[in-house]
């Protein structure tokens, strides 16, 4: 087997993924990581031969750029104060700790290396503490810190990462420098992010084409990383800077067709890089195995520990930071999303699952330092890495879904039916101003101007029957049921339609152009 055709191995286990891990109750990213740590350990399989700086650049721009494809900068600024709590100070507080304890029981382990080893443990991976959260029915507010969390850690934690190489590579460390860097790296990272979601959303509107912007929408992440890391910048950062702009400016609510065709093409990218992401995370076990080769003992002591401070940090700063947060939030009644129970905030300790981001960061450490001796127990800390990662993932993922079902950890779906109902009746009031404006314009006719009343009452009633008063619902559910039926007996029709066509493109003069031209009509046609 050579790397291209390991390459589709991962990309067809991404998709057979999705339907095992809903079946088995299991995460996919979880099921991509034993898949891989199963084709490392098979002899014909090649080692993964990517260069570990180039592992960040191809794989986070997409993942996050899709993971803030569902949400928005309003969410973000009302979380500020929670996803600042774990984002921010939890990353430093881990990498602190780990530090101290990697410190005290690796034998020559510099200081300086045990904190790049705490940067590249410390923060939570976006991708899966989203895709485990997201299929579980967990209460909205615990997804939106997760996602935060998920998406800002890492920006925290490269920065540390960076500083603390440059320092065991170097041998000197200057704290004020550090924290210049610090502050030099956010700010070129906004404003690449800034500058470039601003220039790919007017070349979106010149483009006009769907094809056109949703490729434009694949490159502009991967540009505002490169861009942002060549100007000494946060690419990370800069990424989500450019999505939460796009997401919030670039959307015209007209443009049909590119939103749809958009969350297609994004739900496909999402599930092929977050299985090659997690893939390539079990795949590269075996550094960790060459590494611990005569010493298993000894290591696999050292990465219990870390483990144990890394998940044990997560508990004790979480419990007083979410009760510290709802005195907070009950003194200044904001509205910002914070967990309301502690068993809210068990899920959320338990949900701190490390991956690729580590994983990256573990293989990218330099061979050698300045002085041109070998990188202080290089081989010790990727091999404490990988067993935080799997320990996080193999565990904490397998075991989430039952502590979630334990706890009775549950969405709030009156609260979401609420906000439907509100969002159907603001629409359907939408439509009736806009029907109101049309007819001070132009002459209806009373019937069509009734029957356009309906159309625009039932606008609201399709989104949220419970709009419709008692008698009039049945009323509405009757005539659901004989639409429905309709669409049904037409949808056979058209799929006969669709046969038929479909059929002759392969007869003889048939013009395969022609064919393809009244198949899209019919296609068209089907989704209407």
């Amino acid at each position: 087997m050579d790397q291209l055709a390991l390459l589709f191995a991962l990309l067809l286990g991404a998709v057979v993924c999705v339907p095992l891990g809903d079946w088995l109750g299991l995460p996919a990213p979880v099921l991509m990581t034993v898949f891989g740590i199963v084709l490392a350990l098979l002899e014909f399989v090649p080692n993964v031969d990517v260069p570990p700086d180039l592992i960040l650049p191809l794989l986070l721009p997409p993942l996050l750029y899709a993971a803030v494809r569902r949400t928005s900068w309003r969410q973000f600024a009302a979380n500020a104060r929670p996803i600042l709590l774990l984002a921010v100070a939890l990353v430093f507080v881990t990498t602190l700790c780990v530090a101290v304890v990697a410190h005290a029981i690796v034998p020559g382990l510099p200081l300086a290396a045990a904190i790049a080893l705490g940067a590249l443990v410390a923060p939570p991976d976006p991708v899966a503490a989203t895709a485990v959260a997201g299929r579980l029915g967990l209460p909205r507010r615990l997804v939106s810190i997760l996602e935060g969390e998920g998406l800002f850690n890492d920006v925290t934690a490269i920065v540390l990462y960076h500083v603390a190489i440059a320092a065991a590579v170097s041998g000197t460390f200057s704290p004020w420098k550090a924290g210049l860097d610090l502050v030099l790296s956010a700010v070129v990272a906004v404003a690449v992010g800034l500058a470039l979601g601003w220039g790919a959303n007017r070349l979106m509107d010149l483009l006009g084409d769907a094809t056109l912007q949703i490729a434009l929408s694949l490159l502009v992440p991967y540009f505002s990383y490169v861009l942002a890391e060549e100007l000494h910048g946060s690419g990370v950062l800069a990424v989500l800077t450019t999505a939460l702009f796009l997401v919030e400016y670039a959307t015209d609510a007209d443009e049909v067709m590119t939103r749809l065709a958009g969350h297609t093409f994004w739900d496909i990218v999402d599930t092929l890089v977050v299985g090659i992401a997690f893939g390539l995370v079990g795949l590269e076990l075996h550094n960790a195995v060459r590494t611990a080769s005569g010493h298993w003992g000894e290591l696999l002591g050292w990465a219990g520990a870390i483990v144990g401070v890394v998940v044990l940090v997560r508990l004790l700063w979480l419990l007083p930071a979410t009760w510290l947060t709802r005195r907070l939030h009950a003194a200044r009644n904001t509205g910002e999303d914070i967990p309301v129970s502690w068993r809210e905030t068990m899920v959320m300790w338990w949900s701190g699952m490390r991956g690729v981001a580590s994983v990256a960061l573990a293989l990218a450490i330099p061979l050698e330092t300045d002085a041109g001796g070998d990188f202080p127990a290089r081989g010790e800390i990727i091999f404490i890495a990988f067993g935080v990662i799997m320990a996080t993932l193999l565990v904490q993922g397998t075991t989430l879904p039952w502590l979630v079902k334990r706890l009775g950890v549950r969405a709030d779906t009156g609260r979401e039916k609420a906000l439907e109902r509100d969002l159907a009746l603001r629409a359907a009031k939408a439509a009736k101003q806009r029907l109101r404006e049309i007819e001070g314009a132009e002459e209806l006719s009373e019937e069509l101007a009734e029957q356009m009343l309906r159309s625009a009452f039932e606008i609201g009633v399709r989104i949220s029957p419970d709009l419709a008063e008692d008698e009039r619902r049945e009323a509405y559910r009757q005539r659901a049921r004989r639409v429905k039926r309709v669409r049904r007996i037409q949808a056979e029709m058209l799929s006969a339609a669709r046969h038929e066509v479909l059929a002759a493109r392969s007869e003889a003069g048939a013009d395969p152009e022609v064919v393809d031209r009244v198949l899209r009509h019919l296609d068209v046609r089907s989704m209407r």
